[in-house]
């Protein structure tokens, strides 16, 4: 009998209270559990670069401690790989760890678009560009699952802003839904086969995610075959039993008990059928069954070849943006001052939030420059007169400059592309003391770079990981070529950005106003200028193409290594459609990318394979994919906007409309309302933020406050200015219905029902409603 006749058997023996006790995790992490028939919990933890199981007192944020674990660069760093194989090698490390620590699922890769590069969560997520976020989600889920341990691909769907992001509705016209935010999840999924998917907080055109049965059950089961698990993101759960008849399975953290209750009645009642449950409860079952099954008793791995790996990922990934007059590789002569904190004493490495990894070991860049022969002497660059000094002293400066914790993180989103004004001052000292500066880029996304025509040099590190600093020694000494790509636009200044004005501000209803002009779809068909291109990056060598062909079905070119050392090139296909083109499209679309190695001097055919979904596009009138017949453009280039020869390609099709960019048209439906209602009634997605006028809200505001406090005064937490700032802005924008969750069963919806009688004037109703709720 295999797992899914197993599973089958074991629902037909469960009770209603059984099969509805299924539908929510036993705690944070661990699914619940059936001792009648012997069904065990399945345990989940945090990824998505590193494995993050906590120990002891448990959350849902990374505040608490957590087991040490290897911390791989995160995905807006080894993206800039461009390298399917790097990122299926560090998934199978990722497997292992998690196979040692008897952690059955890994909650990550996360997909989700870089639609702004202010979104606060953008280290998490891979790409602008949803055809390599896909391919390298879909090879680090691979990797992980290689190891016999789960995934859980989020957050699906829509989730491109952390403000309000527990309440706001992402308003997303059907082509981009389709052609942008889905297109990344679908090739995970029907490449992949992720164990699960994680729904997202938010919306998505009026319906929460949770509950969203076009998401869950027509696109994902019915359209795109997912045959595993949808689990909730923690405390995202809107409707409990809306959401089992939409296809939401599991609802974690536990609920108390509560929301299985409400399952139960509503099937007594009729408002749910059995049959729904009987569904979630068999790819429940099936799910404990499969991580029974691959459990392994005793597992070790090897510690030093991940942090190797984890070094190696940093040096592959890194992005070398200017390079004048070859300032880089360093000199073996050279005498190099090594300047801000980031360079020793403080190393950026990873995000903030619930993918916060504690590391193993950290590596900073100054140490393993040392150890790699370089005559190196480092300040903290917090003294302007310092930095002069040290830098007026040296051959050349590298300054490590970037975003802080506090900047950057879960739960809140950036105001700004700028750097905190210190790191500015600290780089404009030191090139007012010495023109050989390189400034060394540390941070999860695009910044502005006002002093970038007057330093020679500037490499973008992104977060490294745990072993970030010797990867980044290995480029800077000429180790290793650096290879990395842009896997997003750095825009000159956030105005040009296509959602600017459409993008975490206090809309409740945000409108993706730019359809799917996200990103270099936008820059490039505008040709508006932008400070490094989508695809962009600098070698220590160069490269020559030639040779170049296309078809329907495939492409082919040849790259050649025209200098002095051996290095790497991201060799890109994109794609233009017809120039009559009825429909609206971007001016080119990433299809294809491979890496190549080469010796000096070695060329190399790259051959390039095209599927059919290269040249459609989604028709909303009919909705499915659709091929525009014509003459197609097929390009190979070093970047986004450095194309090295293209071949036109006809296409047969056809199309029977015309659709011109009018988001209030292509729409399809009436806008949701933009504005929050601020005052009364309240309801159980008002914020705590929006009830802070009220006494109960004041009581409730001090309640968490006291708790956040107790957290963060514990020395072993994760209690930096990062974390504060998190949580402080998670909290105050939480709707009340989620407190509920985080409660531990003290604020069940009836009474929370009560409450909010109370805070709408019916002060009798209400406070009979919480006693009998007691």
């Amino acid at each position: 009998m295999n797992i899914e006749e197993k599973a089958k058997e074991i629902v037909k023996r469960l009770t209603l209270a059984e099969k509805a006790s299924l539908c929510s995790g036993a705690d944070t992490w661990h699914t619940e559990a059936v001792e009648r028939l012997n069904i065990p919990s399945a345990m989940v933890a945090d990824g998505p670069h590193g494995l993050r199981k906590q120990i002891g007192r448990t959350d849902n944020m990374g505040i608490n401690i957590s087991a040490p674990a290897t911390c791989f660069p995160p995905a807006a760093t080894t993206a800039n790989s461009f390298n399917r194989e790097l990122l299926n090698e560090i998934g199978v490390a990722i497997g292992e760890e998690a196979a040692a620590a008897q952690v059955s699922v890994v909650l990550g890769p996360g997909v989700n678009i870089k639609r702004s590069p202010l979104c606060g969560r953008n280290f998490e997520y891979f790409s602008e560009d949803p055809y390599l976020a896909g391919e390298l989600g879909a090879a680090i889920v691979c990797g992980i699952q290689s190891q016999g341990i789960g995934t859980s691909l989020k957050h699906f769907a829509g989730n491109n802003q952390e403000k309000f992001r527990m309440i706001s509705n992402s308003a997303i016209d059907e082509r981009a839904l389709r052609e942008i935010y889905l297109s990344a999840f679908e090739k995970v999924v029907k490449t992949a086969k992720p164990w699960t998917i994680m729904c997202s907080y938010n919306k998505v055109n009026g319906t929460f995610a949770s509950e969203n049965k076009q998401l869950l059950t027509d696109i994902l089961r019915d359209e795109w075959g997912f045959d595993g698990v949808v689990v909730s993101d923690w405390s995202a759960v809107n409707d409990r039993v809306l959401g089992v008849a939409a296809g939401l399975d599991l609802e974690m953290p536990a609920s108390g008990g509560f929301n299985d209750r409400l399952i139960a009645r509503a099937v007594k009642r009729g408002g749910l059928s059995e049959e729904a449950l009987d569904q979630t409860a068999e790819r429940l079952v099936k799910l404990v069954l499969k991580s029974q099954e691959n459990l392994k008793s005793s597992f070790t791995f090897n510690v030093e070849s991940h942090h190797k790996l984890a070094r190696k990922a940093q040096a592959e990934s890194a992005v070398l943006l200017k390079n004048d007059g070859d300032i880089l590789p360093l000199k073996s002569s050279d005498k190099v001052a090594v300047i801000g904190e980031f360079a020793k004493e403080n190393p950026r490495y990873q995000g903030a939030g619930s993918s916060r990894i504690n590391p193993i070991k950290i590596d900073n860049t100054y140490d393993e420059l040392v150890k790699l022969g370089v005559d190196a002497v480092y300040c903290s660059g917090k003294d302007a007169d310092e930095v002069n000094r040290v830098a007026a002293n040296a051959d050349t400066v590298l300054i490590f400059a970037g975003l802080p914790d506090e900047y950057e993180s879960e739960g809140f989103d950036r105001t700004s592309l700028n750097l905190p004004d210190a790191h500015n001052a600290m780089i404009e000292a030191a090139i007012a003391a010495n023109p050989n500066v390189v400034v060394v880029l540390q941070c999860g996304a695009p910044v502005a770079m006002p002093w970038n025509n007057r330093v020679r040099g500037i490499l973008l590190a992104y977060l490294g990981g745990q072993a970030g600093g010797g990867g980044v020694a290995d480029i800077l000494t000429g180790t290793v070529n650096p290879s990395g790509k842009l896997a997003e636009t750095f825009p000159l200044s956030i105005e040009d950005t296509p959602c600017f004005g459409n993008f975490s501000n206090d809309d409740l209803s945000v409108e993706y106003r730019e359809s799917i002009y996200v990103g270099y779809r936008h820059y490039n068909t505008l040709n508006k200028p932008v400070a490094y291109p989508f695809g962009y990056g600098l070698s220590y060598t160069s490269f020559d193409y030639s040779d170049f062909s296309a078809n329907s079905t495939s492409a082919k070119v040849t790259v050649a290594n025209n200098g002095k050392i051996a290095g790497s090139e991201v060799v890109q296909l994109y794609v233009s459609g017809p120039k009559s083109s009825r429909v609206y499209r971007a001016v080119h679309e990433l299809k294809g990318f491979q890496k190549v190695f080469l010796q000096p001097g070695e060329s190399r055919e790259v051959t390039f394979a095209l599927e059919a979904r290269a040249f459609e596009y989604f028709n909303r009138r009919t909705n499915a994919w659709t091929t525009e017949g014509g003459e197609y453009t097929v390009s190979f280039g070093a970047s986004s906007r450095d194309i090295r020869g293209a071949v036109a390609v006809k296409i047969a099709g056809d199309v029977d409309y015309a659709e011109t960019l009018n988001f209030d048209e292509i729409y399809g439906a009436k806008l949701p309302p933009k504005r929050r209602n601020l005052g009364e009634p309240f309801d159980a997605n008002c914020t705590l933020d929006d009830i802070k006028g009220k006494r109960i809200g004041r009581l409730m505001r001090k309640i968490v406050a006291k708790k956040s406090d107790v957290m963060f005064s514990n020395p072993d937490n994760n209690n930096d200015d990062g974390f504060k700032r998190m949580a402080e802005a998670t909290q105050m924008e939480t709707p009340l219905r989620a407190f509920g969750m985080m409660s531990d069963g003290l604020l069940p919806p009836a009474r929370l029902d009560g409450l909010l009688l109370i805070m709408n004037g019916k002060s009798l109703r209400g406070m009979l409603k919480m006693f009998r709720s007691i």
